[in-house]
């Protein structure tokens, strides 16, 4: 029951990964078929990112109040139903609506499912299973690609992606007993540390308090900002200012996130060996290598592309454990509650700090790319290494 668990929690972090590339994948024709200037991908983006940060928000008080295999399943409903939505609308303005469900289910899914694989799974499996969402997101594109070159349309896109989703909340909806069979007693409502009651939700103040929660928040939405950028303006990076062609640039900037996901699968192995706290420190350093590499003022391009492939091994491990190691940090009883504001850091993170770099590029310039990348590096690392400073001292307290 154990090993049939973990794989439907595996399917579901590929679900996971499956609509968050879809629409800069179908964009380019959904804008033209919509009649709407190819700059309103961006509302798109901002109300699925809004919705999935309230969803992250209210992931503590959801699933303790249903349970993390019903919050899985509805919130992977939930976006099925988006999906098809998307591919059933003929104007942008229903797109908008369809985008709010899409949202929704997104964060209250991966709040969920991460403090859930926090709490019972090692840190490898959960390297493991933040590398299936890469999977399902590098998925999505060669789907939408094929509805195009097929003549199906962007529609057919969502579509099978769709079915995909709805076939998937089958699965989970059959698979909820399993939920407390692998785990009966789970810390829904009692501490399994401290044999606690849990009498209700953590809330956003009272999580904020909690020495240390400003820290790793900070620390994550520096992580997302920096991957995100990299993932959107790398390739600009590299044509405007290095002199690299498209088609070198595009394949390398592809690379970033083939590196993530073939990263988080080699960290994987050796995380419970390193455990969480050294992969965080080691993942942001290697990043840090990777900008440095970058910037070199040298007339080759070979280490500003080596750089990038560098960043993104670096960035493999980051998220997946600071996401692990947040009940050690904080406590099982409070897990739910931080990652699901953890989650709400790092879609703040990944939608505001782009376009900040898009402006300020536009504006000095795009060889501020690595910098901008470094200034993030060393936010992230200084607010973790405080944070691990604040740990060991409470632990120190604690034994005394």
């Amino acid at each position: 029951m154990y090993s049939l668990l973990l794989s439907i929690i595996y399917f579901a972090f590929i679900s996971l990964g499956l609509p968050d590339s879809l629409v800069g994948a179908g964009w380019p024709v959904m804008h033209d078929d919509l009649g709407v200037p190819i700059a309103y991908a961006g509302i798109i983006t901002m109300i699925i990112a809004s919705g999935t940060i309230v969803s992250s928000l209210m992931s503590d008080r959801l699933t303790r109040k249903l349970g993390t295999g019903l919050v899985t399943a509805l919130s992977v409903a939930l976006t099925a139903a988006a999906l098809i939505g998307f591919s059933t609308s003929g104007s942008f303005w229903l797109l908008c609506l369809w985008a709010v469900p899409y949202g929704l289910g997104a964060g209250a899914v991966d709040a969920a499912l991460n403090n859930y694989v926090a709490l019972h799974y090692s840190s490898r499996h959960m390297s493991w299973l933040h590398a299936f969402w890469g999977v399902g997101a590098s998925i999505s594109p060669f789907i939408m690609s094929y509805a195009l070159t097929e003549g199906l349309g962007w529609a057919s896109g969502y579509r099978i992606v769709g079915i995909i989703q709805i076939a998937l909340t089958v699965l989970l909806f059959i698979a909820i007993p399993l939920w407390r069979k692998v785990n009966p007693g789970i810390p829904q409502d009692h501490d399994a540390q401290e044999g606690a009651p849990i009498t209700k939700p953590l809330s956003l103040r009272g999580a904020l308090r909690i020495p240390g929660v400003p820290l790793i928040l900070l620390a994550f939405l520096a992580y997302c900002a920096l991957e995100s950028t990299a993932m959107i303006w790398s390739a600009t990076y590299l044509v405007q200012d290095r002199g690299v062609t498209v088609e070198t640039a595009a394949a390398f900037a592809s690379f970033f996130l083939l590196g993530i996901t073939a990263g988080r699968f080699l960290s994987g192995v050796i995380a419970d060996r390193l455990g969480d706290r050294q992969l965080i420190r080691y993942g942001f350093l290697l990043i840090g290598v990777g900008a440095l590499m970058i910037a070199l003022p040298l007339e080759t391009s070979v280490f500003a592309l080596a750089g990038l492939v560098f960043a993104g091994f670096g960035a493999a491990p980051v998220y997946p454990a600071i996401i692990h190691s947040t009940p050690e940090n904080f406590g099982r009883h409070n897990s739910q509650a931080i990652i699901g504001i953890q989650m709400a850091a790092a879609y703040t993170g990944s939608t505001l700090m782009p376009p900040l770099f898009g402006v300020l590029g536009t504006w000095l310039g795009m060889w501020i790319f690595p910098f901008y990348i470094i200034v993030f590096v060393i936010l992230g690392l200084v607010m973790t290494e405080r944070l691990n400073g604040l740990v060991a001292r409470r632990k120190t307290e604690s034994a005394a």
